[in-house]
């Protein structure tokens, strides 16, 4: 066990943890704070036996990553690519592991393609879409991000909403359709409502938290099928923060009795200092930070960082972004371009023990 000392001391210089042979994994101790621990995974991991090796050993769940979202898997209209999907879910059972499907239904990054159809038309590949991907993983997923990021407050569309196809052919009923018609199909699944910036105390995570409350009361109260509510937590230094705030926020889901998923974990680094000890540092403060605050809600089911290694980060891809440049790559996961354990993973253990010797004093 790594303990808070070991912990504050590694932190402080920033130097990568060593994993020996009796240190926990994210996966037990998780698993002893009562929580699932899981990261996304795509092609990169099966390409590289040593980073598969990695998920093996830190998780309990896989994420589809890109796989399961619209424009990858049609690309066409008359193009289904299940392939990368069905290698993650395969390898999840042979491992014996969790898997989470991302995401259903987004406005986002539709193809061409879809954005010329007839509002009609959009219609009816929304429910063909629904049906023929919730049917062929039914009964093989932990939880489903049915829909994905619904507002958008820069969209500037009323309510808030974030435009795009399905919302201009829908309007705000496309949510509780996507609900309602997985269930029909996979009534086993946990459903799950996913959405951005909540974790951020500005204005433009101040202005989302209301309208995702609004809606989940809405869904709520028309019966819709709604298990799970998915912060996806890519924190910002940028933005102020008031991680008690948001603690107390998202604990109204748990009381409303929804399972309430950390769904997308990990920290942007790129306003924060250049050398890499020290941006190693000012990550897993504030990653550990987030934790100990979110992790202290009951509700709190689920944590899942957007891949392991900062090698196959999604900021490393991000045009027009410090992090994109190869003095500055971005450091924003538990494990290092060589998969080595950094400062972040000794952060996230001791938010997990926190909540685990929590439910230690709780028990009669």
């Amino acid at each position: 066990m790594i303990s808070r000392r070991a912990f504050l001391a590694g932190a402080a210089v920033g130097v990568a943890q060593p994993l020996g042979a009796a240190e926990d994994t994210l996966a037990i101790g998780a698993a002893r704070a009562g929580l699932i621990f899981g990261a996304s995974i795509d092609a990169s991991a099966f390409d590289n036996p040593a980073y598969l090796d990695l998920y093996r050993r830190e998780t309990q769940m896989y994420v589809t990553d890109v796989a399961l979202k619209f424009d990858w898997l049609r690309p066409a209209e008359d193009v289904w690519n299940f392939d990368p999907a069905d290698r993650i879910v395969a390898a999840a059972r042979a491992e014996g592991k969790l898997v989470r499907g991302h995401t259903l239904v987004w406005n986002d990054n539709a193809p061409a393609w879809l954005k010329k159809l007839s509002n009609r038309e959009i219609e009816r590949v929304f429910d063909e879409h629904i049906d023929r991907v919730a049917s062929r993983y039914a009964g093989a997923l932990h939880s489903w991000d049915v829909v994905n990021e619904p507002f958008w407050p820069m969209d500037r569309r009323i309510g808030g909403w974030r435009d795009g196809p399905w919302f201009s052919a829908m309007g705000p009923a496309y949510v509780e359709r996507a609900f309602r018609r997985v269930a029909a199909v996979d009534p086993k699944v946990k459903l799950t409502l996913n959405e951005a910036q909540c974790d951020n105390d500005g204005d433009w995570g101040r202005s989302i938290r209301p309208l995702l409350a609004g809606l989940v009361d809405r869904l709520q109260h028309a019966g819709a099928p709604v298990h799970a509510i998915g912060l996806q937590s890519h924190l910002q230094p940028k933005f102020p923060r008031d991680y008690a705030d948001f603690a107390r926020y998202i604990a109204g889901f748990g009381a409303k009795g929804l399972e309430i998923y950390i769904s997308e974990f990990d920290v942007d680094d790129s306003v924060l200092p250049d050398a890499p000890e020290e941006r190693d540092a000012a990550v897993a403060s504030l990653a550990g930070e987030f934790l100990l605050q979110a992790l202290a809600v009951p509700a709190v089911r689920l944590v899942t960082t957007w891949q392991l290694s900062d090698r196959y980060s999604w900021y490393r891809g991000l045009p027009g972004n410090r992090a994109n440049g190869a003095r500055f790559p971005a450091r924003p996961l538990p494990f290092d371009d060589r998969f080595r354990s950094k400062p972040m993973r000794a952060a996230v253990l001791n938010a997990l023990e926190k909540r685990a010797a929590d439910l230690r004093r709780l028990k009669p």
